[in-house]
């Protein structure tokens, strides 16, 4: 008799953009206030948990991910053993992660991974915390990790850790510029509090608590792209522009071949450019792609961590 095959689940989850994203002053305790508008993006990360004794992930896809870490450090690792640990599941797993979100990128791959193994391990191990049960871990594992589990279109406030729904209608189209660069969010955001120190006289005091405008959740509950371009904001948008120079470049060939707005999503350096429709957004991506620039096309919302197959 042959063996029984060993159980897989996949499970997929989206990258994220920051449609908006408002910086509070420093704080005692080295954090930020913040304030976003996350919207989940049809870019996604795909994992595929299979049962065994320890726990171990690697990597297949079109990113390279030599430089990732495949040890306790890796987010999904930890996403599986704080569930293991949560529910006493004596076993491990086996992680498998297809990855299309690029990395260090401002999109939350590393977060969709983590959102992804949650509901995975859940449904491999029957350990039935279901997604309400899942959200308190989601985010002790980090800040982005609570909205890849729920997706859609979602106000971030706090760390960026709490999460409110927001209304949205209709599909935006996105046409996701991606850079090799790679900027530290520490780094983008030390040198945030360094520009605001420097120019305190013109900007004024930074507020304590910051709060998403009312244009945005206004242009996103009408589906509005025109109003949603006017409205896009990223307070970390000028730190990543400093430290990386030709992403202001990247910026204005967007905004002069079609696109609505452009704006450094999250601490970047991927730049997402809103564009009114399919063909727009196919017509920019080879405008892109002729200067060689690696460009990704997405719809937002969609929904968050979902099993894809189970067997």
């Amino acid at each position: 008799m042959s063996p029984t095959p060993k159980r897989t689940v996949t499970v997929r989850a989206p990258g994220k953009i920051n449609v908006f994203f408002r910086v509070g002053a420093l704080q005692d305790d080295g954090y930020h206030d913040v304030a976003s508008l996350y919207q989940a993006v049809s870019v996604f990360e795909e994992v595929t948990a299979t049962p065994a004794d320890d726990f171990s992930v690697q990597f297949t896809g079109p990113i390279d991910c030599s430089g990732l870490a495949v040890d306790g450090t890796n987010l999904a690792i930890a996403a599986a053993k704080a569930l293991a640990e949560r529910t006493g599941y004596p076993g491990g797993v086996a992680l498998t992660i297809l990855k299309r979100v690029p990395i260090a990128g401002g999109m939350g791959g590393g977060s969709a991974d983590a959102a992804a193994t949650l509901v995975a391990c859940d449904e491999l191990w029957g350990t039935g915390l279901g997604r309400s049960g899942l959200l308190p871990l989601a985010a002790e594992l980090g800040a982005d990790v609570p909205f890849a589990l729920e997706g859609g279109t979602a106000v971030g406030t706090g760390r960026g850790d709490e999460l409110s729904p927001a209304l949205a209608k209709g599909a935006f189209h996105w046409v996701l510029a991606l850079s090799d660069l790679g900027l530290s969010t520490p780094l983008v955001y030390g040198t945030l509090d360094q520009h605001r120190d420097v120019y305190a006289d013109d900007l004024g005091p930074q507020p304590d608590l910051v709060k998403v405008d009312t244009a945005v959740l206004q242009a996103v509950r009408i589906g509005d792209a025109d109003s949603l371009a006017d409205a896009m904001h990223n307070d970390l948008q000028v730190a990543a522009l400093k430290l990386a120079p030709e992403l202001t470049e990247l910026l204005e060939l967007g905004e002069s071949r079609g696109a609505l707005a452009g704006i450094v999503s999250g601490s970047g350096p991927t730049i997402a450019f809103l564009v009114e429709s399919p063909q727009a957004a196919a017509e920019l991506r080879s405008v892109l792609g002729r200067r060689d620039i690696r460009a990704l096309i997405a719809t937002g919302p969609v929904p968050g961590a979902r099993v894809l197959d189970a067997h």
